[in-house]
């Protein structure tokens, strides 16, 4: 593995530093008031969602120990599970959804591990994903996925139970995604107006549903509402740096993609090797 994938052994480090004076030197947009780190380390405390571990949901070893990037992701994709709009929002099923992707994942797809990096079920519970998920959120670092086909080495993504192709994503669902996501956009320094992406966007595919497709323009408006009422200055960082490749193609959405549960559009593709 490079040193480029090596996962950090400097957690230690003040990383809201590191953020800001990295921000600041690209020219990064700034929200709020004055710069006050410390306020900024209660921000990320007040910010930050409840996230369930792997093992507090009983994940399986993977087979393989994910690949650790120290360069940030510059996207947060927003996936539907494409599975049954249950009525059951307990933390109990939320577990039994992480182990069921899980099994998915590895005994049917043949992959290492669980493909995304969070998981929200429709009860409002986050998870963590794939192995290693939470710590390299915590150090700027990231875990390469498996969820956006030729993208998963610059984006993380977010599993949102259910099928959201003419159903609307239940509020407690909802406001759990904001949350995730303006904690990964104070995390790594993302603009949510440009971050915050649908699996379409990338991959033809349907994900992550008409309906929630159709709320990621008021979702982006709400995590930035978030980030603007928080006391400390959020830095964030300048878009026009990010690689062509990068960007999303918004490719045409299929009429007749395949359905069944826990598929969702291309997951893997060449250039993520």
């Amino acid at each position: 593995m490079s040193s480029r994938d090596a996962e950090r052994t400097d957690a230690g480090v003040e990383r809201r530093s590191v953020l800001h004076g990295a921000a600041l030197a690209a020219g990064g947009v700034l929200l709020g008031g004055a710069v006050d780190l410390a306020a900024a380390g209660e921000a990320f405390a007040g910010v930050r969602p409840r996230v369930y571990t792997r093992g507090d949901w009983n994940a399986r070893k993977p087979k393989n120990w994910a690949v650790v990037r120290s360069s940030p992701p510059d996207r947060i994709v927003v996936h539907h599970t494409a599975t049954a709009n249950s009525s059951n929002r307990s933390k109990s099923h939320a577990f039994a959804l992480s182990r069921s992707i899980q099994n998915f994942h590895m005994d049917t797809n043949g992959w290492s591990d669980t493909g995304q990096q969070l998981t929200i079920s429709r009860g409002g519970h986050v998870m963590e994903g794939r192995n290693r998920s939470l710590k390299a959120i915590a150090a700027d670092n990231h875990v390469v996925g498996a969820h956006t086909a030729n993208h998963n080495k610059h984006t993380i993504g977010i599993e949102n139970e259910g099928n959201y192709v003419s159903a609307t994503p239940p509020r407690d669902l909802m406001r759990a995604l904001t949350d995730t996501c303006a904690w990964l956009c104070l995390s790594y320094g993302l603009d949510p107006a440009t971050a915050i992406v649908g699996h379409r966007d990338y991959n033809a595919t349907a994900c992550p549903g008409d309906r929630l497709y159709a709320m990621l323009p008021q979702l982006r408006s709400d995590v930035r509402a978030r980030l603007r009422s928080l006391e400390a200055r959020v830095v964030l960082r300048e878009d026009s740096a990010v690689p062509e490749e990068h960007l999303p193609t918004y490719p045409d959405v299929p009429a007749d993609e395949r359905r069944a549960p826990f598929y969702h559009g291309p997951a893997v593709g060449p250039r993520d090797g």
